[in-house]
């Protein structure tokens, strides 16, 4: 009972986002809710230490430093202003805006993507004097879905890589296609849902600043980051790898260690780790031992009724917390690959039905707060239907 209690109670915080009254976020609930499960005696320390899955912390952290290094070099923003000035239509731009969001976000973790393209989009927009909205729309919501394509393009993709041990070339085989085609969909609600602002639009000519690149920076940065992909492909354990590409990046004269450290998001890392650990005294509780049964009469072998369960809860407690709920259902399938890269996709997917359905979404809206406000509404009658779409394809693709 102690530990179905203080499961529900850490679920109840990722849900609402913050304990009322106190100064309590989702990855404080995680952690408290992972000492009270110490506290209360549902798990031992050295069963705690077990809970927590290293090959997805270590993947994690590996991928953020090779991002920040990117980042830092100054490679989103170079490659974004060169696409983004050779597009002389505002529709075309809004595609370029779509394919950069999304292919970089494939390999690079789609909020780094928000954080960079936001501040871009709001340049051009005031430049060409034309409405930031849909811009804004499609870097967020094709973050999402061009995340959806590898292991290492969202935080859930990678928690769900290294619990199935489906190899990367795999996953990207299965999930690139759905990526792709989403893609193609953002570029279609949007240029529909803004008909007026592209319907008799001219030819437009885009003059950015040009970045702050460090080009021996970038060149390392670079180099590290192709090696690692390809390493990837080839089969390698993708956290072993991440972590040596990280590791390989430190070694510099050029950036301070502190830079690198401050682009960390050490907070999702401690969320991870408090939500293994109670998520592993979840386990131990007698409703865990009937779990076949319920799963049966779930009928989450279905990719269907698992993908729309996914999504709700995906926007109940956040994509993450969601995945680690239907860990243990998944494992206990008849078809487990396939059920995880429903998971995978339906989750991250999801992230577009509301504004408050990813983080992606939160970056771009708070980065761009002082310039433009994009209500709920506006949001949900792109993002809505896109999910429901994607979503759909997905299932689809895989059957």
């Amino acid at each position: 009972m102690a530990a179905l209690l203080i499961f529900l109670g850490t679920y109840l915080v990722l849900a609402l986002g913050r304990v009322p009254l106190l100064r309590v976020d989702r990855t404080g609930a995680a952690i408290i809710g992972a000492g009270a499960m110490l506290a209360a005696g549902v798990l031992t320390m050295d069963e705690a230490y077990r809970a927590v899955n290293f090959d997805t912390l270590l993947l994690l952290f590996g991928m953020m430093i090779v991002v920040a290094n990117l980042r830092l070099s100054g490679f989103f923003s170079a490659v974004a202003h060169w696409v983004v000035e050779r597009a002389h239509h505002p529709l075309v731009l809004l595609a370029s805006v779509v394919l950069v969001a999304g292919v970089f976000s494939a390999f690079f973790v789609n909020d780094t993507m928000c954080l960079v393209l936001t501040p871009l989009v709001l340049e051009i927009a005031e430049r060409l004097r034309r409405s930031p909205a849909p811009y804004l729309l499609a870097v967020a919501m094709a973050s999402n879905i061009g995340s959806v394509a590898t292991i290492t393009g969202n935080p859930q993709n990678m928690m769900i890589g290294s619990f199935s041990g489906i190899p990367y070339r795999d996953f990207a085989g299965a999930l690139a296609p759905v990526a792709l085609a989403g893609l193609a969909a953002t570029v279609a609600m949007i240029a529909w849902a803004y008909r007026r602002e592209f319907r008799h639009a001219g030819r437009v000519e885009v003059r950015l600043r040009p970045p702050r690149v460090n080009r021996v920076l970038m060149a390392k940065a670079l180099a590290a980051s192709l090696g690692m992909i390809g390493f990837f492909f080839a089969g390698w354990p993708v956290p072993e790898v991440a972590f040596v590409a990280g590791a390989l990046l430190l070694v510099t004269r050029r950036v301070k260690p502190e830079k690198v450290y401050h682009e960390i998001d050490w907070p999702l890392l401690a969320l991870f780790a408090g939500l293994f650990v109670v998520v592993a005294g979840l386990e131990k509780t007698p409703w865990f031992a009937g779990l076949p049964g319920e799963v049966a009469r779930l009928r989450l072998d279905q990719t269907g009724t698992l993908s729309a369960a996914a999504a709700v809860f995906s926007n109940l407690v956040s994509n993450v917390p969601a995945v680690l709920i239907f860990k243990p259902f998944v494992e206990r399938l008849s078809d487990p690959r396939r059920a995880w890269l429903a998971l995978a996709m339906s989750s991250t997917l999801a992230g577009n039905l509301t504004l408050l359905g990813s983080v992606a979404n939160l970056i771009v809206m708070h980065r761009a707060r002082h310039e433009v406000r994009i209500g709920f509404w506006e949001y949900t009658r792109v993002g809505a239907p896109l999910a429901v779409v994607t979503i759909l394809i997905g299932v689809l693709v895989l059957g």
